[in-house]
């Protein structure tokens, strides 16, 4: 006897759509940005077969420490639909180049620049710079680091090259060195550690412009520029014609420091640098002996500057021995203890600025041909 009735499919064998496996990952946010991955369109080659599904998500930040707990959430997410078998996940980091400031143009070989600033010296500005790129690095990114002070360059003693030399394959430019997995370039490798550099502004603008536009920097995802401190010829220069994806100001929360790093802020927002953020250092000290909590240079400095201005807090460093012991021997902290409580600070705020700078526009000059006018 025939039915006239059409059957319903189980659950186990109703057929996929990629509709219906696209609005699962809707429902789950990405642990760093608060955002799905489909509004980011970061899900690509979603395949389906029968009821086997995969796909990729490319992540637009280096996130090595966090693949395999992102890839094994979305697995259980994609499962959670009616219908599918097997899941298979690939998630991977494409890092790319986004847009910098007006009139400058991307250096070869380097995706994105990051500028560390401080309006004044002694707030922690170099450390905060050779942990960063070392937080980056250590989450998958290619990254290297410019020592820009030109008069008082640490980079090398910090990373533990400072007896090392740079080489020249053409005789006309130079190898970067390399320590802790970074690409690096100093004035520090070129001149004696106790010779004074007693140069006019246009003169150590000039060598600054040498080593970073000299130095072979090899496939970079990112490269942080130490800057030097204050706000003067060799900093505005910089700021003008070096293509800078953004800029990260460090301060401490003392008054006196606030001050110069509102000039430095103010500074990038004249020459159209995005501020990426704040980075309080300094921020807390506690006692090794009795664990008392000290705000030695004041507290919520560094967070008021951000609400003045609208800027993103980045994070507080604290006012800690072992990071002063770790780069004085040249293995700073991310790298000296990577599992640590500061290293962790560190990693969050580098992971802060790798997803801001993944959040801006990206370049798209290399997609444009060049015009060329010709009289025929």
């Amino acid at each position: 006897m025939f039915s006239f009735f059409r059957r319903t499919p189980a659950p186990d064998t109703m057929s996929l759509t990629e509709q219906s496996v696209l609005d699962s990952l809707r429902h789950y946010a990405d642990p760093n940005t608060g955002k799905d991955y489909v509004a980011a369109r970061w899900v690509k080659n979603l395949r389906i077969s029968g009821a086997d599904v995969s796909f990729d998500i490319e992540l637009g930040y280096p996130a090595k420490s966090q693949v395999d707990s992102i890839r094994q959430a979305l697995i259980a997410q994609v499962r959670s639909v009616p219908g599918v078998g097997n899941v298979s996940a690939n998630v991977f980091s494409k890092i790319v180049a986004h847009a910098v400031q007006q009139g400058a143009k991307l250096m070869p070989g380097v995706k994105n620049i990051i500028a560390v600033a401080s309006g004044k010296g002694g707030v922690g500005k170099s450390t905060t710079s050779v942990n960063l790129a070392l937080a980056l690095a250590a989450e998958g990114a290619r990254v290297g680091i410019l020592d820009a002070d030109i008069y008082g360059p640490s980079q090398p003693q910090m990373l533990g090259i400072g007896d090392l030399k740079p080489e020249s394959v053409d005789g006309k430019s130079m190898e970067p060195l390399e320590a802790h997995g970074l690409q690096v370039m100093s004035i520090g490798f070129l001149v004696d550690v106790e010779t004074p550099m007693v140069w006019r502004g246009p003169m150590a603008t000039q060598a600054l412009n040498q080593l970073l536009k000299e130095t072979n920097w090899r496939d970079l995802d990112y490269l942080i520029i130490d800057m030097p401190p204050g706000t003067g010829d060799i900093q505005l220069t910089l700021s003008q014609s070096v293509p800078v994806t953004g800029a990260v100001i460090v301060t401490t929360p003392q008054d006196i420091a606030l001050l110069d790093a509102r000039k430095g802020l103010k500074m990038f927002e004249k020459v159209g640098v995005p501020i990426i953020g704040i980075v309080e250092n300094m921020s807390l000290h506690i006692c090794s002996k009795c664990g008392h909590e000290e705000h030695i240079f004041g507290t919520g400095g560094g967070e008021t500057l951000c609400k003045d201005y609208g800027v993103p807090f980045l994070g507080a460093l604290p006012l800690d021995i072992q990071i002063r012991r770790e780069v004085d021997s040249g293995v700073p902290t991310v790298v000296a203890d990577p599992d640590g409580r500061v290293a962790e600070l560190y990693k969050g705020i580098a992971r802060q600025v790798a997803i801001a700078i993944a959040e801006k526009q990206k370049d798209m000059s290399h997609k444009f041909p060049n015009i060329v006018v010709q009289n025929t």
